[in-house]
């Protein structure tokens, strides 16, 4: 099975082509707010560098969040058109599940990505067997209330994402030595393919979707009902 795999929901613009759980090609742009320009020509280099095309692909996966909220919509419409093209399968993969791959020791997992002014979105797995199951629902709320949650739940935890870097120190304050750091924290399509592809062999008769996960309203949003508020206030 060959898997186009894309990473927009961080400001790493990723792309890949695996063949089952085995990496083929990968490339990355670090670029912060360039997606929808950069999206499509990294995705052309890669089929010309692999020597493959659009209808070679098997399924399509794509980030669908939590995370920036244009680089999500833009990577499942990516996705989508490919499908409605090629009438091939596709499948979102959580940004949170995606960095819990980044562990490859056994264990629990806290996927942490920085929802910034100390809010996080999180995610617990755990890693055994070489299967990352999900053990607890997806979060978004201030990172010590993640914490004191957690630390009730768990003696030992393994930390990922943007969310470690933003708040070591927090997560050294709570958990102290119990706390086990990871060193890859980005994000990248490559273990948004290997998710996708375990999905699809373990859960075969199973439709999955492709609707972003928010967990919370954008900026934008909350600025909208925080004006009509204050407007019913007058």
């Amino acid at each position: 099975m060959k898997i186009l795999a894309i990473e927009t929901s961080s400001k790493i613009c990723s792309v890949a082509i695996l063949e089952d759980n085995v990496l083929i090609k990968e490339k990355t742009i670090n670029d912060d707010n360039t997606h929808s320009i950069k999206l499509m020509p990294l995705i052309e280099k890669i089929f010309n560098e692999t020597n493959l095309k659009i209808g070679d692909i098997d399924l399509f996966c794509s980030d669908k969040g939590p995370g920036s909220f244009t680089g999500i919509r833009i990577g499942i419409a990516t996705i989508k058109a490919f499908i409605d093209v090629t009438q091939k399968n596709g499948i979102g993969i959580s940004s949170l599940e995606a960095l819990a791959y980044n562990v490859k020791k056994e264990g629990i997992i806290c996927s942490l990505i920085d929802a910034k002014n100390d809010n996080v979105y999180a995610g617990l797995f755990e890693h055994k067997e070489g299967k990352y199951i999900q053990i607890d629902e997806f979060k978004t709320d201030n990172i010590i209330n993640i914490l004191n949650e957690y630390i009730n739940k768990e003696k030992s935890i393994i930390f990922v994402g943007d969310g470690l870097i933003s708040y070591k120190n927090y997560i050294i304050e709570k958990f102290g030595n119990n706390a086990i750091f990871e060193e890859n924290n980005e994000l990248n399509a490559t273990n948004i393919g290997i998710a996708a592809y375990n999905k699809i062999k373990n859960n075969k008769e199973e439709t999955f979707s492709l609707t972003p996960l928010y967990l919370r309203k954008s900026n934008a949003e909350r600025m909208l009902e925080e004006k009509n508020n204050g407007n019913k206030n007058l």
